[in-house]
């Protein structure tokens, strides 16, 4: 039912936008066989890319990255409905990375947890090419993931966590303070975030 509903929602549909390619020398011309832009769930075949650019986003930051190789293969491939990848002439330029989650608050086992049929998704990680930053493509991004999570059978909300100086950027795509997670990573803490789904006219 669920994998029914990821192959009819209008939110994973090939989209077109009139933005900048990211970086010419970096994705090769191929609009003869492949789309200027499009959505779509990633696989375990995606695992390396995703990687890469989480690391470059992350490590030079934090030190840490939200997920490991071993990590990103292991909800890819338990939970490959609950990612979203954007593509640009085939090339992976920012994703999200969701697995189910069964209590009210995040936990430190929800980092490495799937908890199937649940009505909670877990984002881990919203990350974006540092060649495509700056151009608003998180934020469409995550409003993309959002409306495509309310075509999914039983699902009620989103949690997240993530640093101080992110909350503004989440609070403006609707989410809400739940206040400090219970989750560290090292000597870094975190805000818990919370999104309710509704229901929406657009998935039938």
């Amino acid at each position: 039912m669920a994998q029914q509903q990821v192959n009819n929602s209008p939110f994973l549909k090939p989209f077109f936008l009139k933005l900048p390619m990211c970086s010419p020398s970096h994705i090769r011309q191929r609009r003869h066989t492949l789309p200027a832009s499009e959505l779509r769930n990633l696989t375990p075949q995606d695992a390396i890319s995703v990687f890469e650019i989480e690391r470059e986003a992350f490590v030079s930051v934090s030190g840490e990255c939200p997920l490991t190789l071993e990590e990103v293969l292991h909800f890819l491939g338990q939970c490959p409905e609950l990612s979203l990848g954007w593509f640009e002439e085939g090339q992976l330029v920012a994703f999200i990375i969701g697995s189910g989650w069964d209590k009210e608050r995040l936990s430190q086992d929800a980092m490495t947890a799937h908890v199937p049929e649940t009505p909670t998704v877990h984002m881990h990680v919203l990350s974006v090419h540092r060649h495509c930053r700056q151009q608003g493509k998180g934020s469409v991004l995550l409003w993309r993931y959002l409306q495509y999570l309310r075509c999914l059978p039983g699902l009620r909300r989103a949690l997240l966590i993530c640093e101080e100086f992110l909350v503004p950027f989440y609070l403006k795509a609707g989410f809400k303070e739940k206040g400090p997670s219970a989750i560290t990573v090292g000597q870094m803490s975190f805000t818990e975030m919370e999104y309710l789904l509704g229901g929406n006219s657009l998935c039938t």
